[in-house]
């Protein structure tokens, strides 16, 4: 395809794919697409992932994404049990509920503290990640929380990596351009994870319309060739696509989450602070409906509730309790009714939208066409 982001990284088609799983990142770079790493890992990992991609991706680019949670404290003491009382207590009754065994011996703290410093990210480990990241073959650098430095933007340039932005707000996008990003990705709140509350459909040609002619990617609600075409024809230079990946062979999502996504209807991917403290769309379970019971205690700040609720994502694997299971999820899950491959869904998204190209210009007045 002939357009901005297709130039720009020399890729088929405008379609990037965001994913934890790195088998998914090289499937799509190789298919003509582009793959785009979620890089919330711990420097010693990231260095065997993007080593791994490096040999895997036949050549072709892929990306980087890094999340840097603003406002997040990281100040705890050593306590066995981080957890207040009142939330502890509510947990521990839904999880007995459940038949759901505790973690033997020390395993709560050590998963406590192993989880802690996935937030408690410090400038010199900031630059470590940049560091490595830079060592190797990426071509993009996406931020998807907060502005990405002056100094960081000019050293990707230098080494010809493009940085890009996600956005939710027409706000956020001018703030984004004005640090000089290379393009911006419009997040709607139809997104898994964090999100806003702006849909796909209104807050696309918005931002094109502000930020032109800086590209924009569509972002949420895309999994298929018409929701494709429907980002473009709302200004897009391409989609920026994640749920759509869990369900195939090649995500390594726990099988049982994979089931879940694929029995689940749009209305099952809610937004939220069950998982994080933050507001965050997953697939509904036993888990997220008991916070919103009347009793409930409120859900604690990020990082207390994402310590809390790995904890008993791990109980319930361990124990086999998949209704209690969660996962960041968009609401195309509703679309996704079975296990498929990463290529196939390539092929279907782009046979799909070129037919609906076709169908829309058969739309168009004869005499319309001719005039143009």
């Amino acid at each position: 395809m002939k357009n901005p982001i297709c130039q720009m990284f020399g890729i088929d088609v405008p379609v990037f794919a965001f994913s934890h799983c790195r088998d998914v990142v090289a499937a799509v770079s190789r298919a003509g697409g582009f793959g785009v790493f979620g890089g919330g890992v711990q420097p010693e990992q990231l260095e065997l992932e993007l080593k791994w991609l490096d040999a895997h991706t036949d050549g072709k680019p892929y990306g980087i994404d890094f999340l840097m949670p603003s406002g997040v404290s990281n100040e705890f003491d050593d306590r066995e049990d981080l957890i207040p009382a009142a939330q502890r207590a509510h947990t521990e009754a839904l999880l007995a509920s459940n038949n759901v065994a505790p973690l033997p011996g020390s395993e709560l703290h050590d998963l406590q503290q192993m989880l802690l410093r996935k937030f408690a990210i410090t400038s010199a480990q900031h630059e470590k990640l940049i560091e490595i990241a830079f060592r190797h073959s990426i071509k993009l650098l996406a931020v998807g929380l907060g502005t990405p430095p002056a100094e960081l933007i000019e050293r990707a340039h230098r080494q010809g990596i493009k940085v890009a932005a996600l956005i939710g707000t027409p706000a956020q996008a001018l703030r984004q351009r004005d640090a000089g990003v290379d393009f911006l990705i419009a997040q709607g709140t139809e997104a898994g994870g964090h999100t806003g509350s702006i849909s796909t459909m209104v807050l696309t040609p918005q931002v094109v319309d502000l930020v032109k002619p800086l590209p924009v990617l569509a972002a949420g609600g895309i999994a298929s060739g018409r929701q494709m075409a429907a980002a473009m024809c709302l200004g897009a230079a391409g989609v920026w696509c994640g749920s759509v990946w869990l369900t195939t062979a090649e995500s390594d999502v726990d099988p049982a989450i994979k089931q879940k996504i694929i029995a689940a209807t749009s209305a099952d991917a809610i937004i939220t602070r069950s998982m994080t403290g933050k507001p965050n769309r997953v697939v509904r379970s036993a888990w997220t409906n008991a916070w919103i019971v009347p009793d409930s205690p409120a859900a604690l700040d990020m990082p207390l509730q994402h310590l809390l609720a790995q904890e008993v994502m791990r109980r319930a694997h361990r124990s086999k309790a998949p209704e209690l299971l969660s996962y960041p999820a968009g609401q195309v899950i509703g679309q996704l009714s079975n296990e498929t491959s990463v290529r196939q869904v390539m092929m279907e998204m782009l046979s799909e939208y070129a037919d609906t190209v076709m169908h829309m210009t058969d739309q168009v007045p004869a005499e319309t066409q001719s005039a143009g």
